[in-house]
C-alpha cells in the first residue's frame, strides 16, 4: 500500500506552491549519519556522482568530506534512487543532513511511491525523521518520514484548489 496517494498531495509537488527543489532535511545528525547514507547508497546500487566543484572524484568516507576546510567548495552526492528520479545531497553542516530534489521528475502516484521508497529507506537507516520543507521554508514540513509509524506521512494540511 502506497505510504501517500497522490491526489491527496498533488499540491505539495506543485512548483508554483513548494519552489522548483524542495528541501529535505534530517536534523541531529552526526558524521556516522552521514556515512550510513553514504553506506546505504552503495548497498542500494543506486547511480550516484560526487563532485566537488566541477571535478568529479570517488565517494569519500563520510569523515573527510566533512573534515574539509570551512572555506572550500561545498561538495555535493547525485543520487538516483530510480532512473530519472534525482536526490541531490549537499554537505553544508555535519548536524544536518540536507539535500534537494526536482518536483519536475516527481509528478504521479509512481513517482510519488518512489519518492517516499527513498525517504523511507533513509529514515529507516537512521531512526530520523526525514522532513520535506518548501523550497526556503526551512522549519516548516509539509511531509516526512515518520519513525514511528514507519511511513511517510502528511505534516501539514493540503492546499485545496
Amino acid at each position: 500500500m502506497a505510504d501517500l496517494l497522490w491526489d491527496d498531495v498533488s499540491c505539495f509537488f506543485d512548483q508554483g506552491l513548494m519552489g522548483p527543489l524542495p528541501d529535505l532535511r534530517v536534523a541531529d545528525a552526526s558524521v556516522e549519519d552521514w556515512q550510513a547514507v553514504l553506506d546505504l547508497v552503495e548497498e542500494k546500487g543506486w547511480r550516484c556522482q560526487y563532485s566537488e566543484g566541477e571535478t568529479v572524484l570517488p565517494v569519500p568516507r563520510a569523515e573527510a568530506v566533512l573534515s574539509r576546510p570551512a572555506d572550500a567548495e561545498c561538495p555535493e552526492l547525485r543520487v538516483w534512487p530510480a532512473a530519472d528520479v534525482l536526490a541531490i545531497f549537499r554537505f553544508h553542516a555535519v548536524d544536518e543532513i540536507d539535500f534537494d530534489v526536482d518536483l519536475r521528475e516527481l509528478q504521479g502516484q509512481e513517482r510519488l511511491d518512489v519518492f517516499c521508497g527513498f525517504l523511507r529507506e533513509i529514515g529507516r537507516r537512521l531512526g530520523k525523521p526525514v522532513l520535506m520543507d518548501p523550497e526556503g521554508g526551512h522549519g516548516h514540513p509539509v511531509l516526512g518520514f515518520d519513525v514511528e509509524v514507519d511511513r511517510v506521512v502528511l505534516l501539514a494540511e493540503p492546499q485545496v484548489r
